[in-house]
């Protein structure tokens, strides 16, 4: 079993910044990869960013790339996104997510952090 809790999200202006973290906790020596997913009222659950374990490797929506980052703290198990230049179609609730060693998809979730951008 892995635990994520996020924290960090908030209402910001656009063009504004925000930071979220997400803590694991558990069995996280089985951890392959960390991502970070949103959901928008009326809106289908929307990747947005994703960080290999182990080696780093970052993927991104295309939306995002050049004012998102993904990184992560093995030491402190811990992923970070931060967001810059952030616009109101950014407004959703954020969700970390797991994909641990053997599994097909991520298998572990976060509760989410609302996220808002008024313009």
């Amino acid at each position: 079993q892995v635990q994520l809790v996020e924290s960090g999200g908030g209402l910001v202006q656009a063009g504004g910044s925000l930071r979220l973290s997400c803590a694991a906790s558990g069995r996280t020596f089985n951890i392959n990869a960390m991502g970070w997913f949103r959901h928008a009222p009326g809106k289908e659950r929307e990747f947005v960013a994703r960080i290999r374990w182990s080696i780093g490797t970052t993927y991104y929506l295309d939306s995002v790339k050049g004012r998102f980052t993904v990184s992560r703290d093995r030491a402190k198990n811990t992923v970070t996104l931060q967001m810059n230049n952030l616009k109101p179609e950014d407004t959703a609730l954020y969700y970390c997510a797991a994909q641990t060693i053997g599994a097909r998809d991520y298998d572990y979730w976060g509760q989410g952090t609302q996220v808002t951008v008024s313009s």
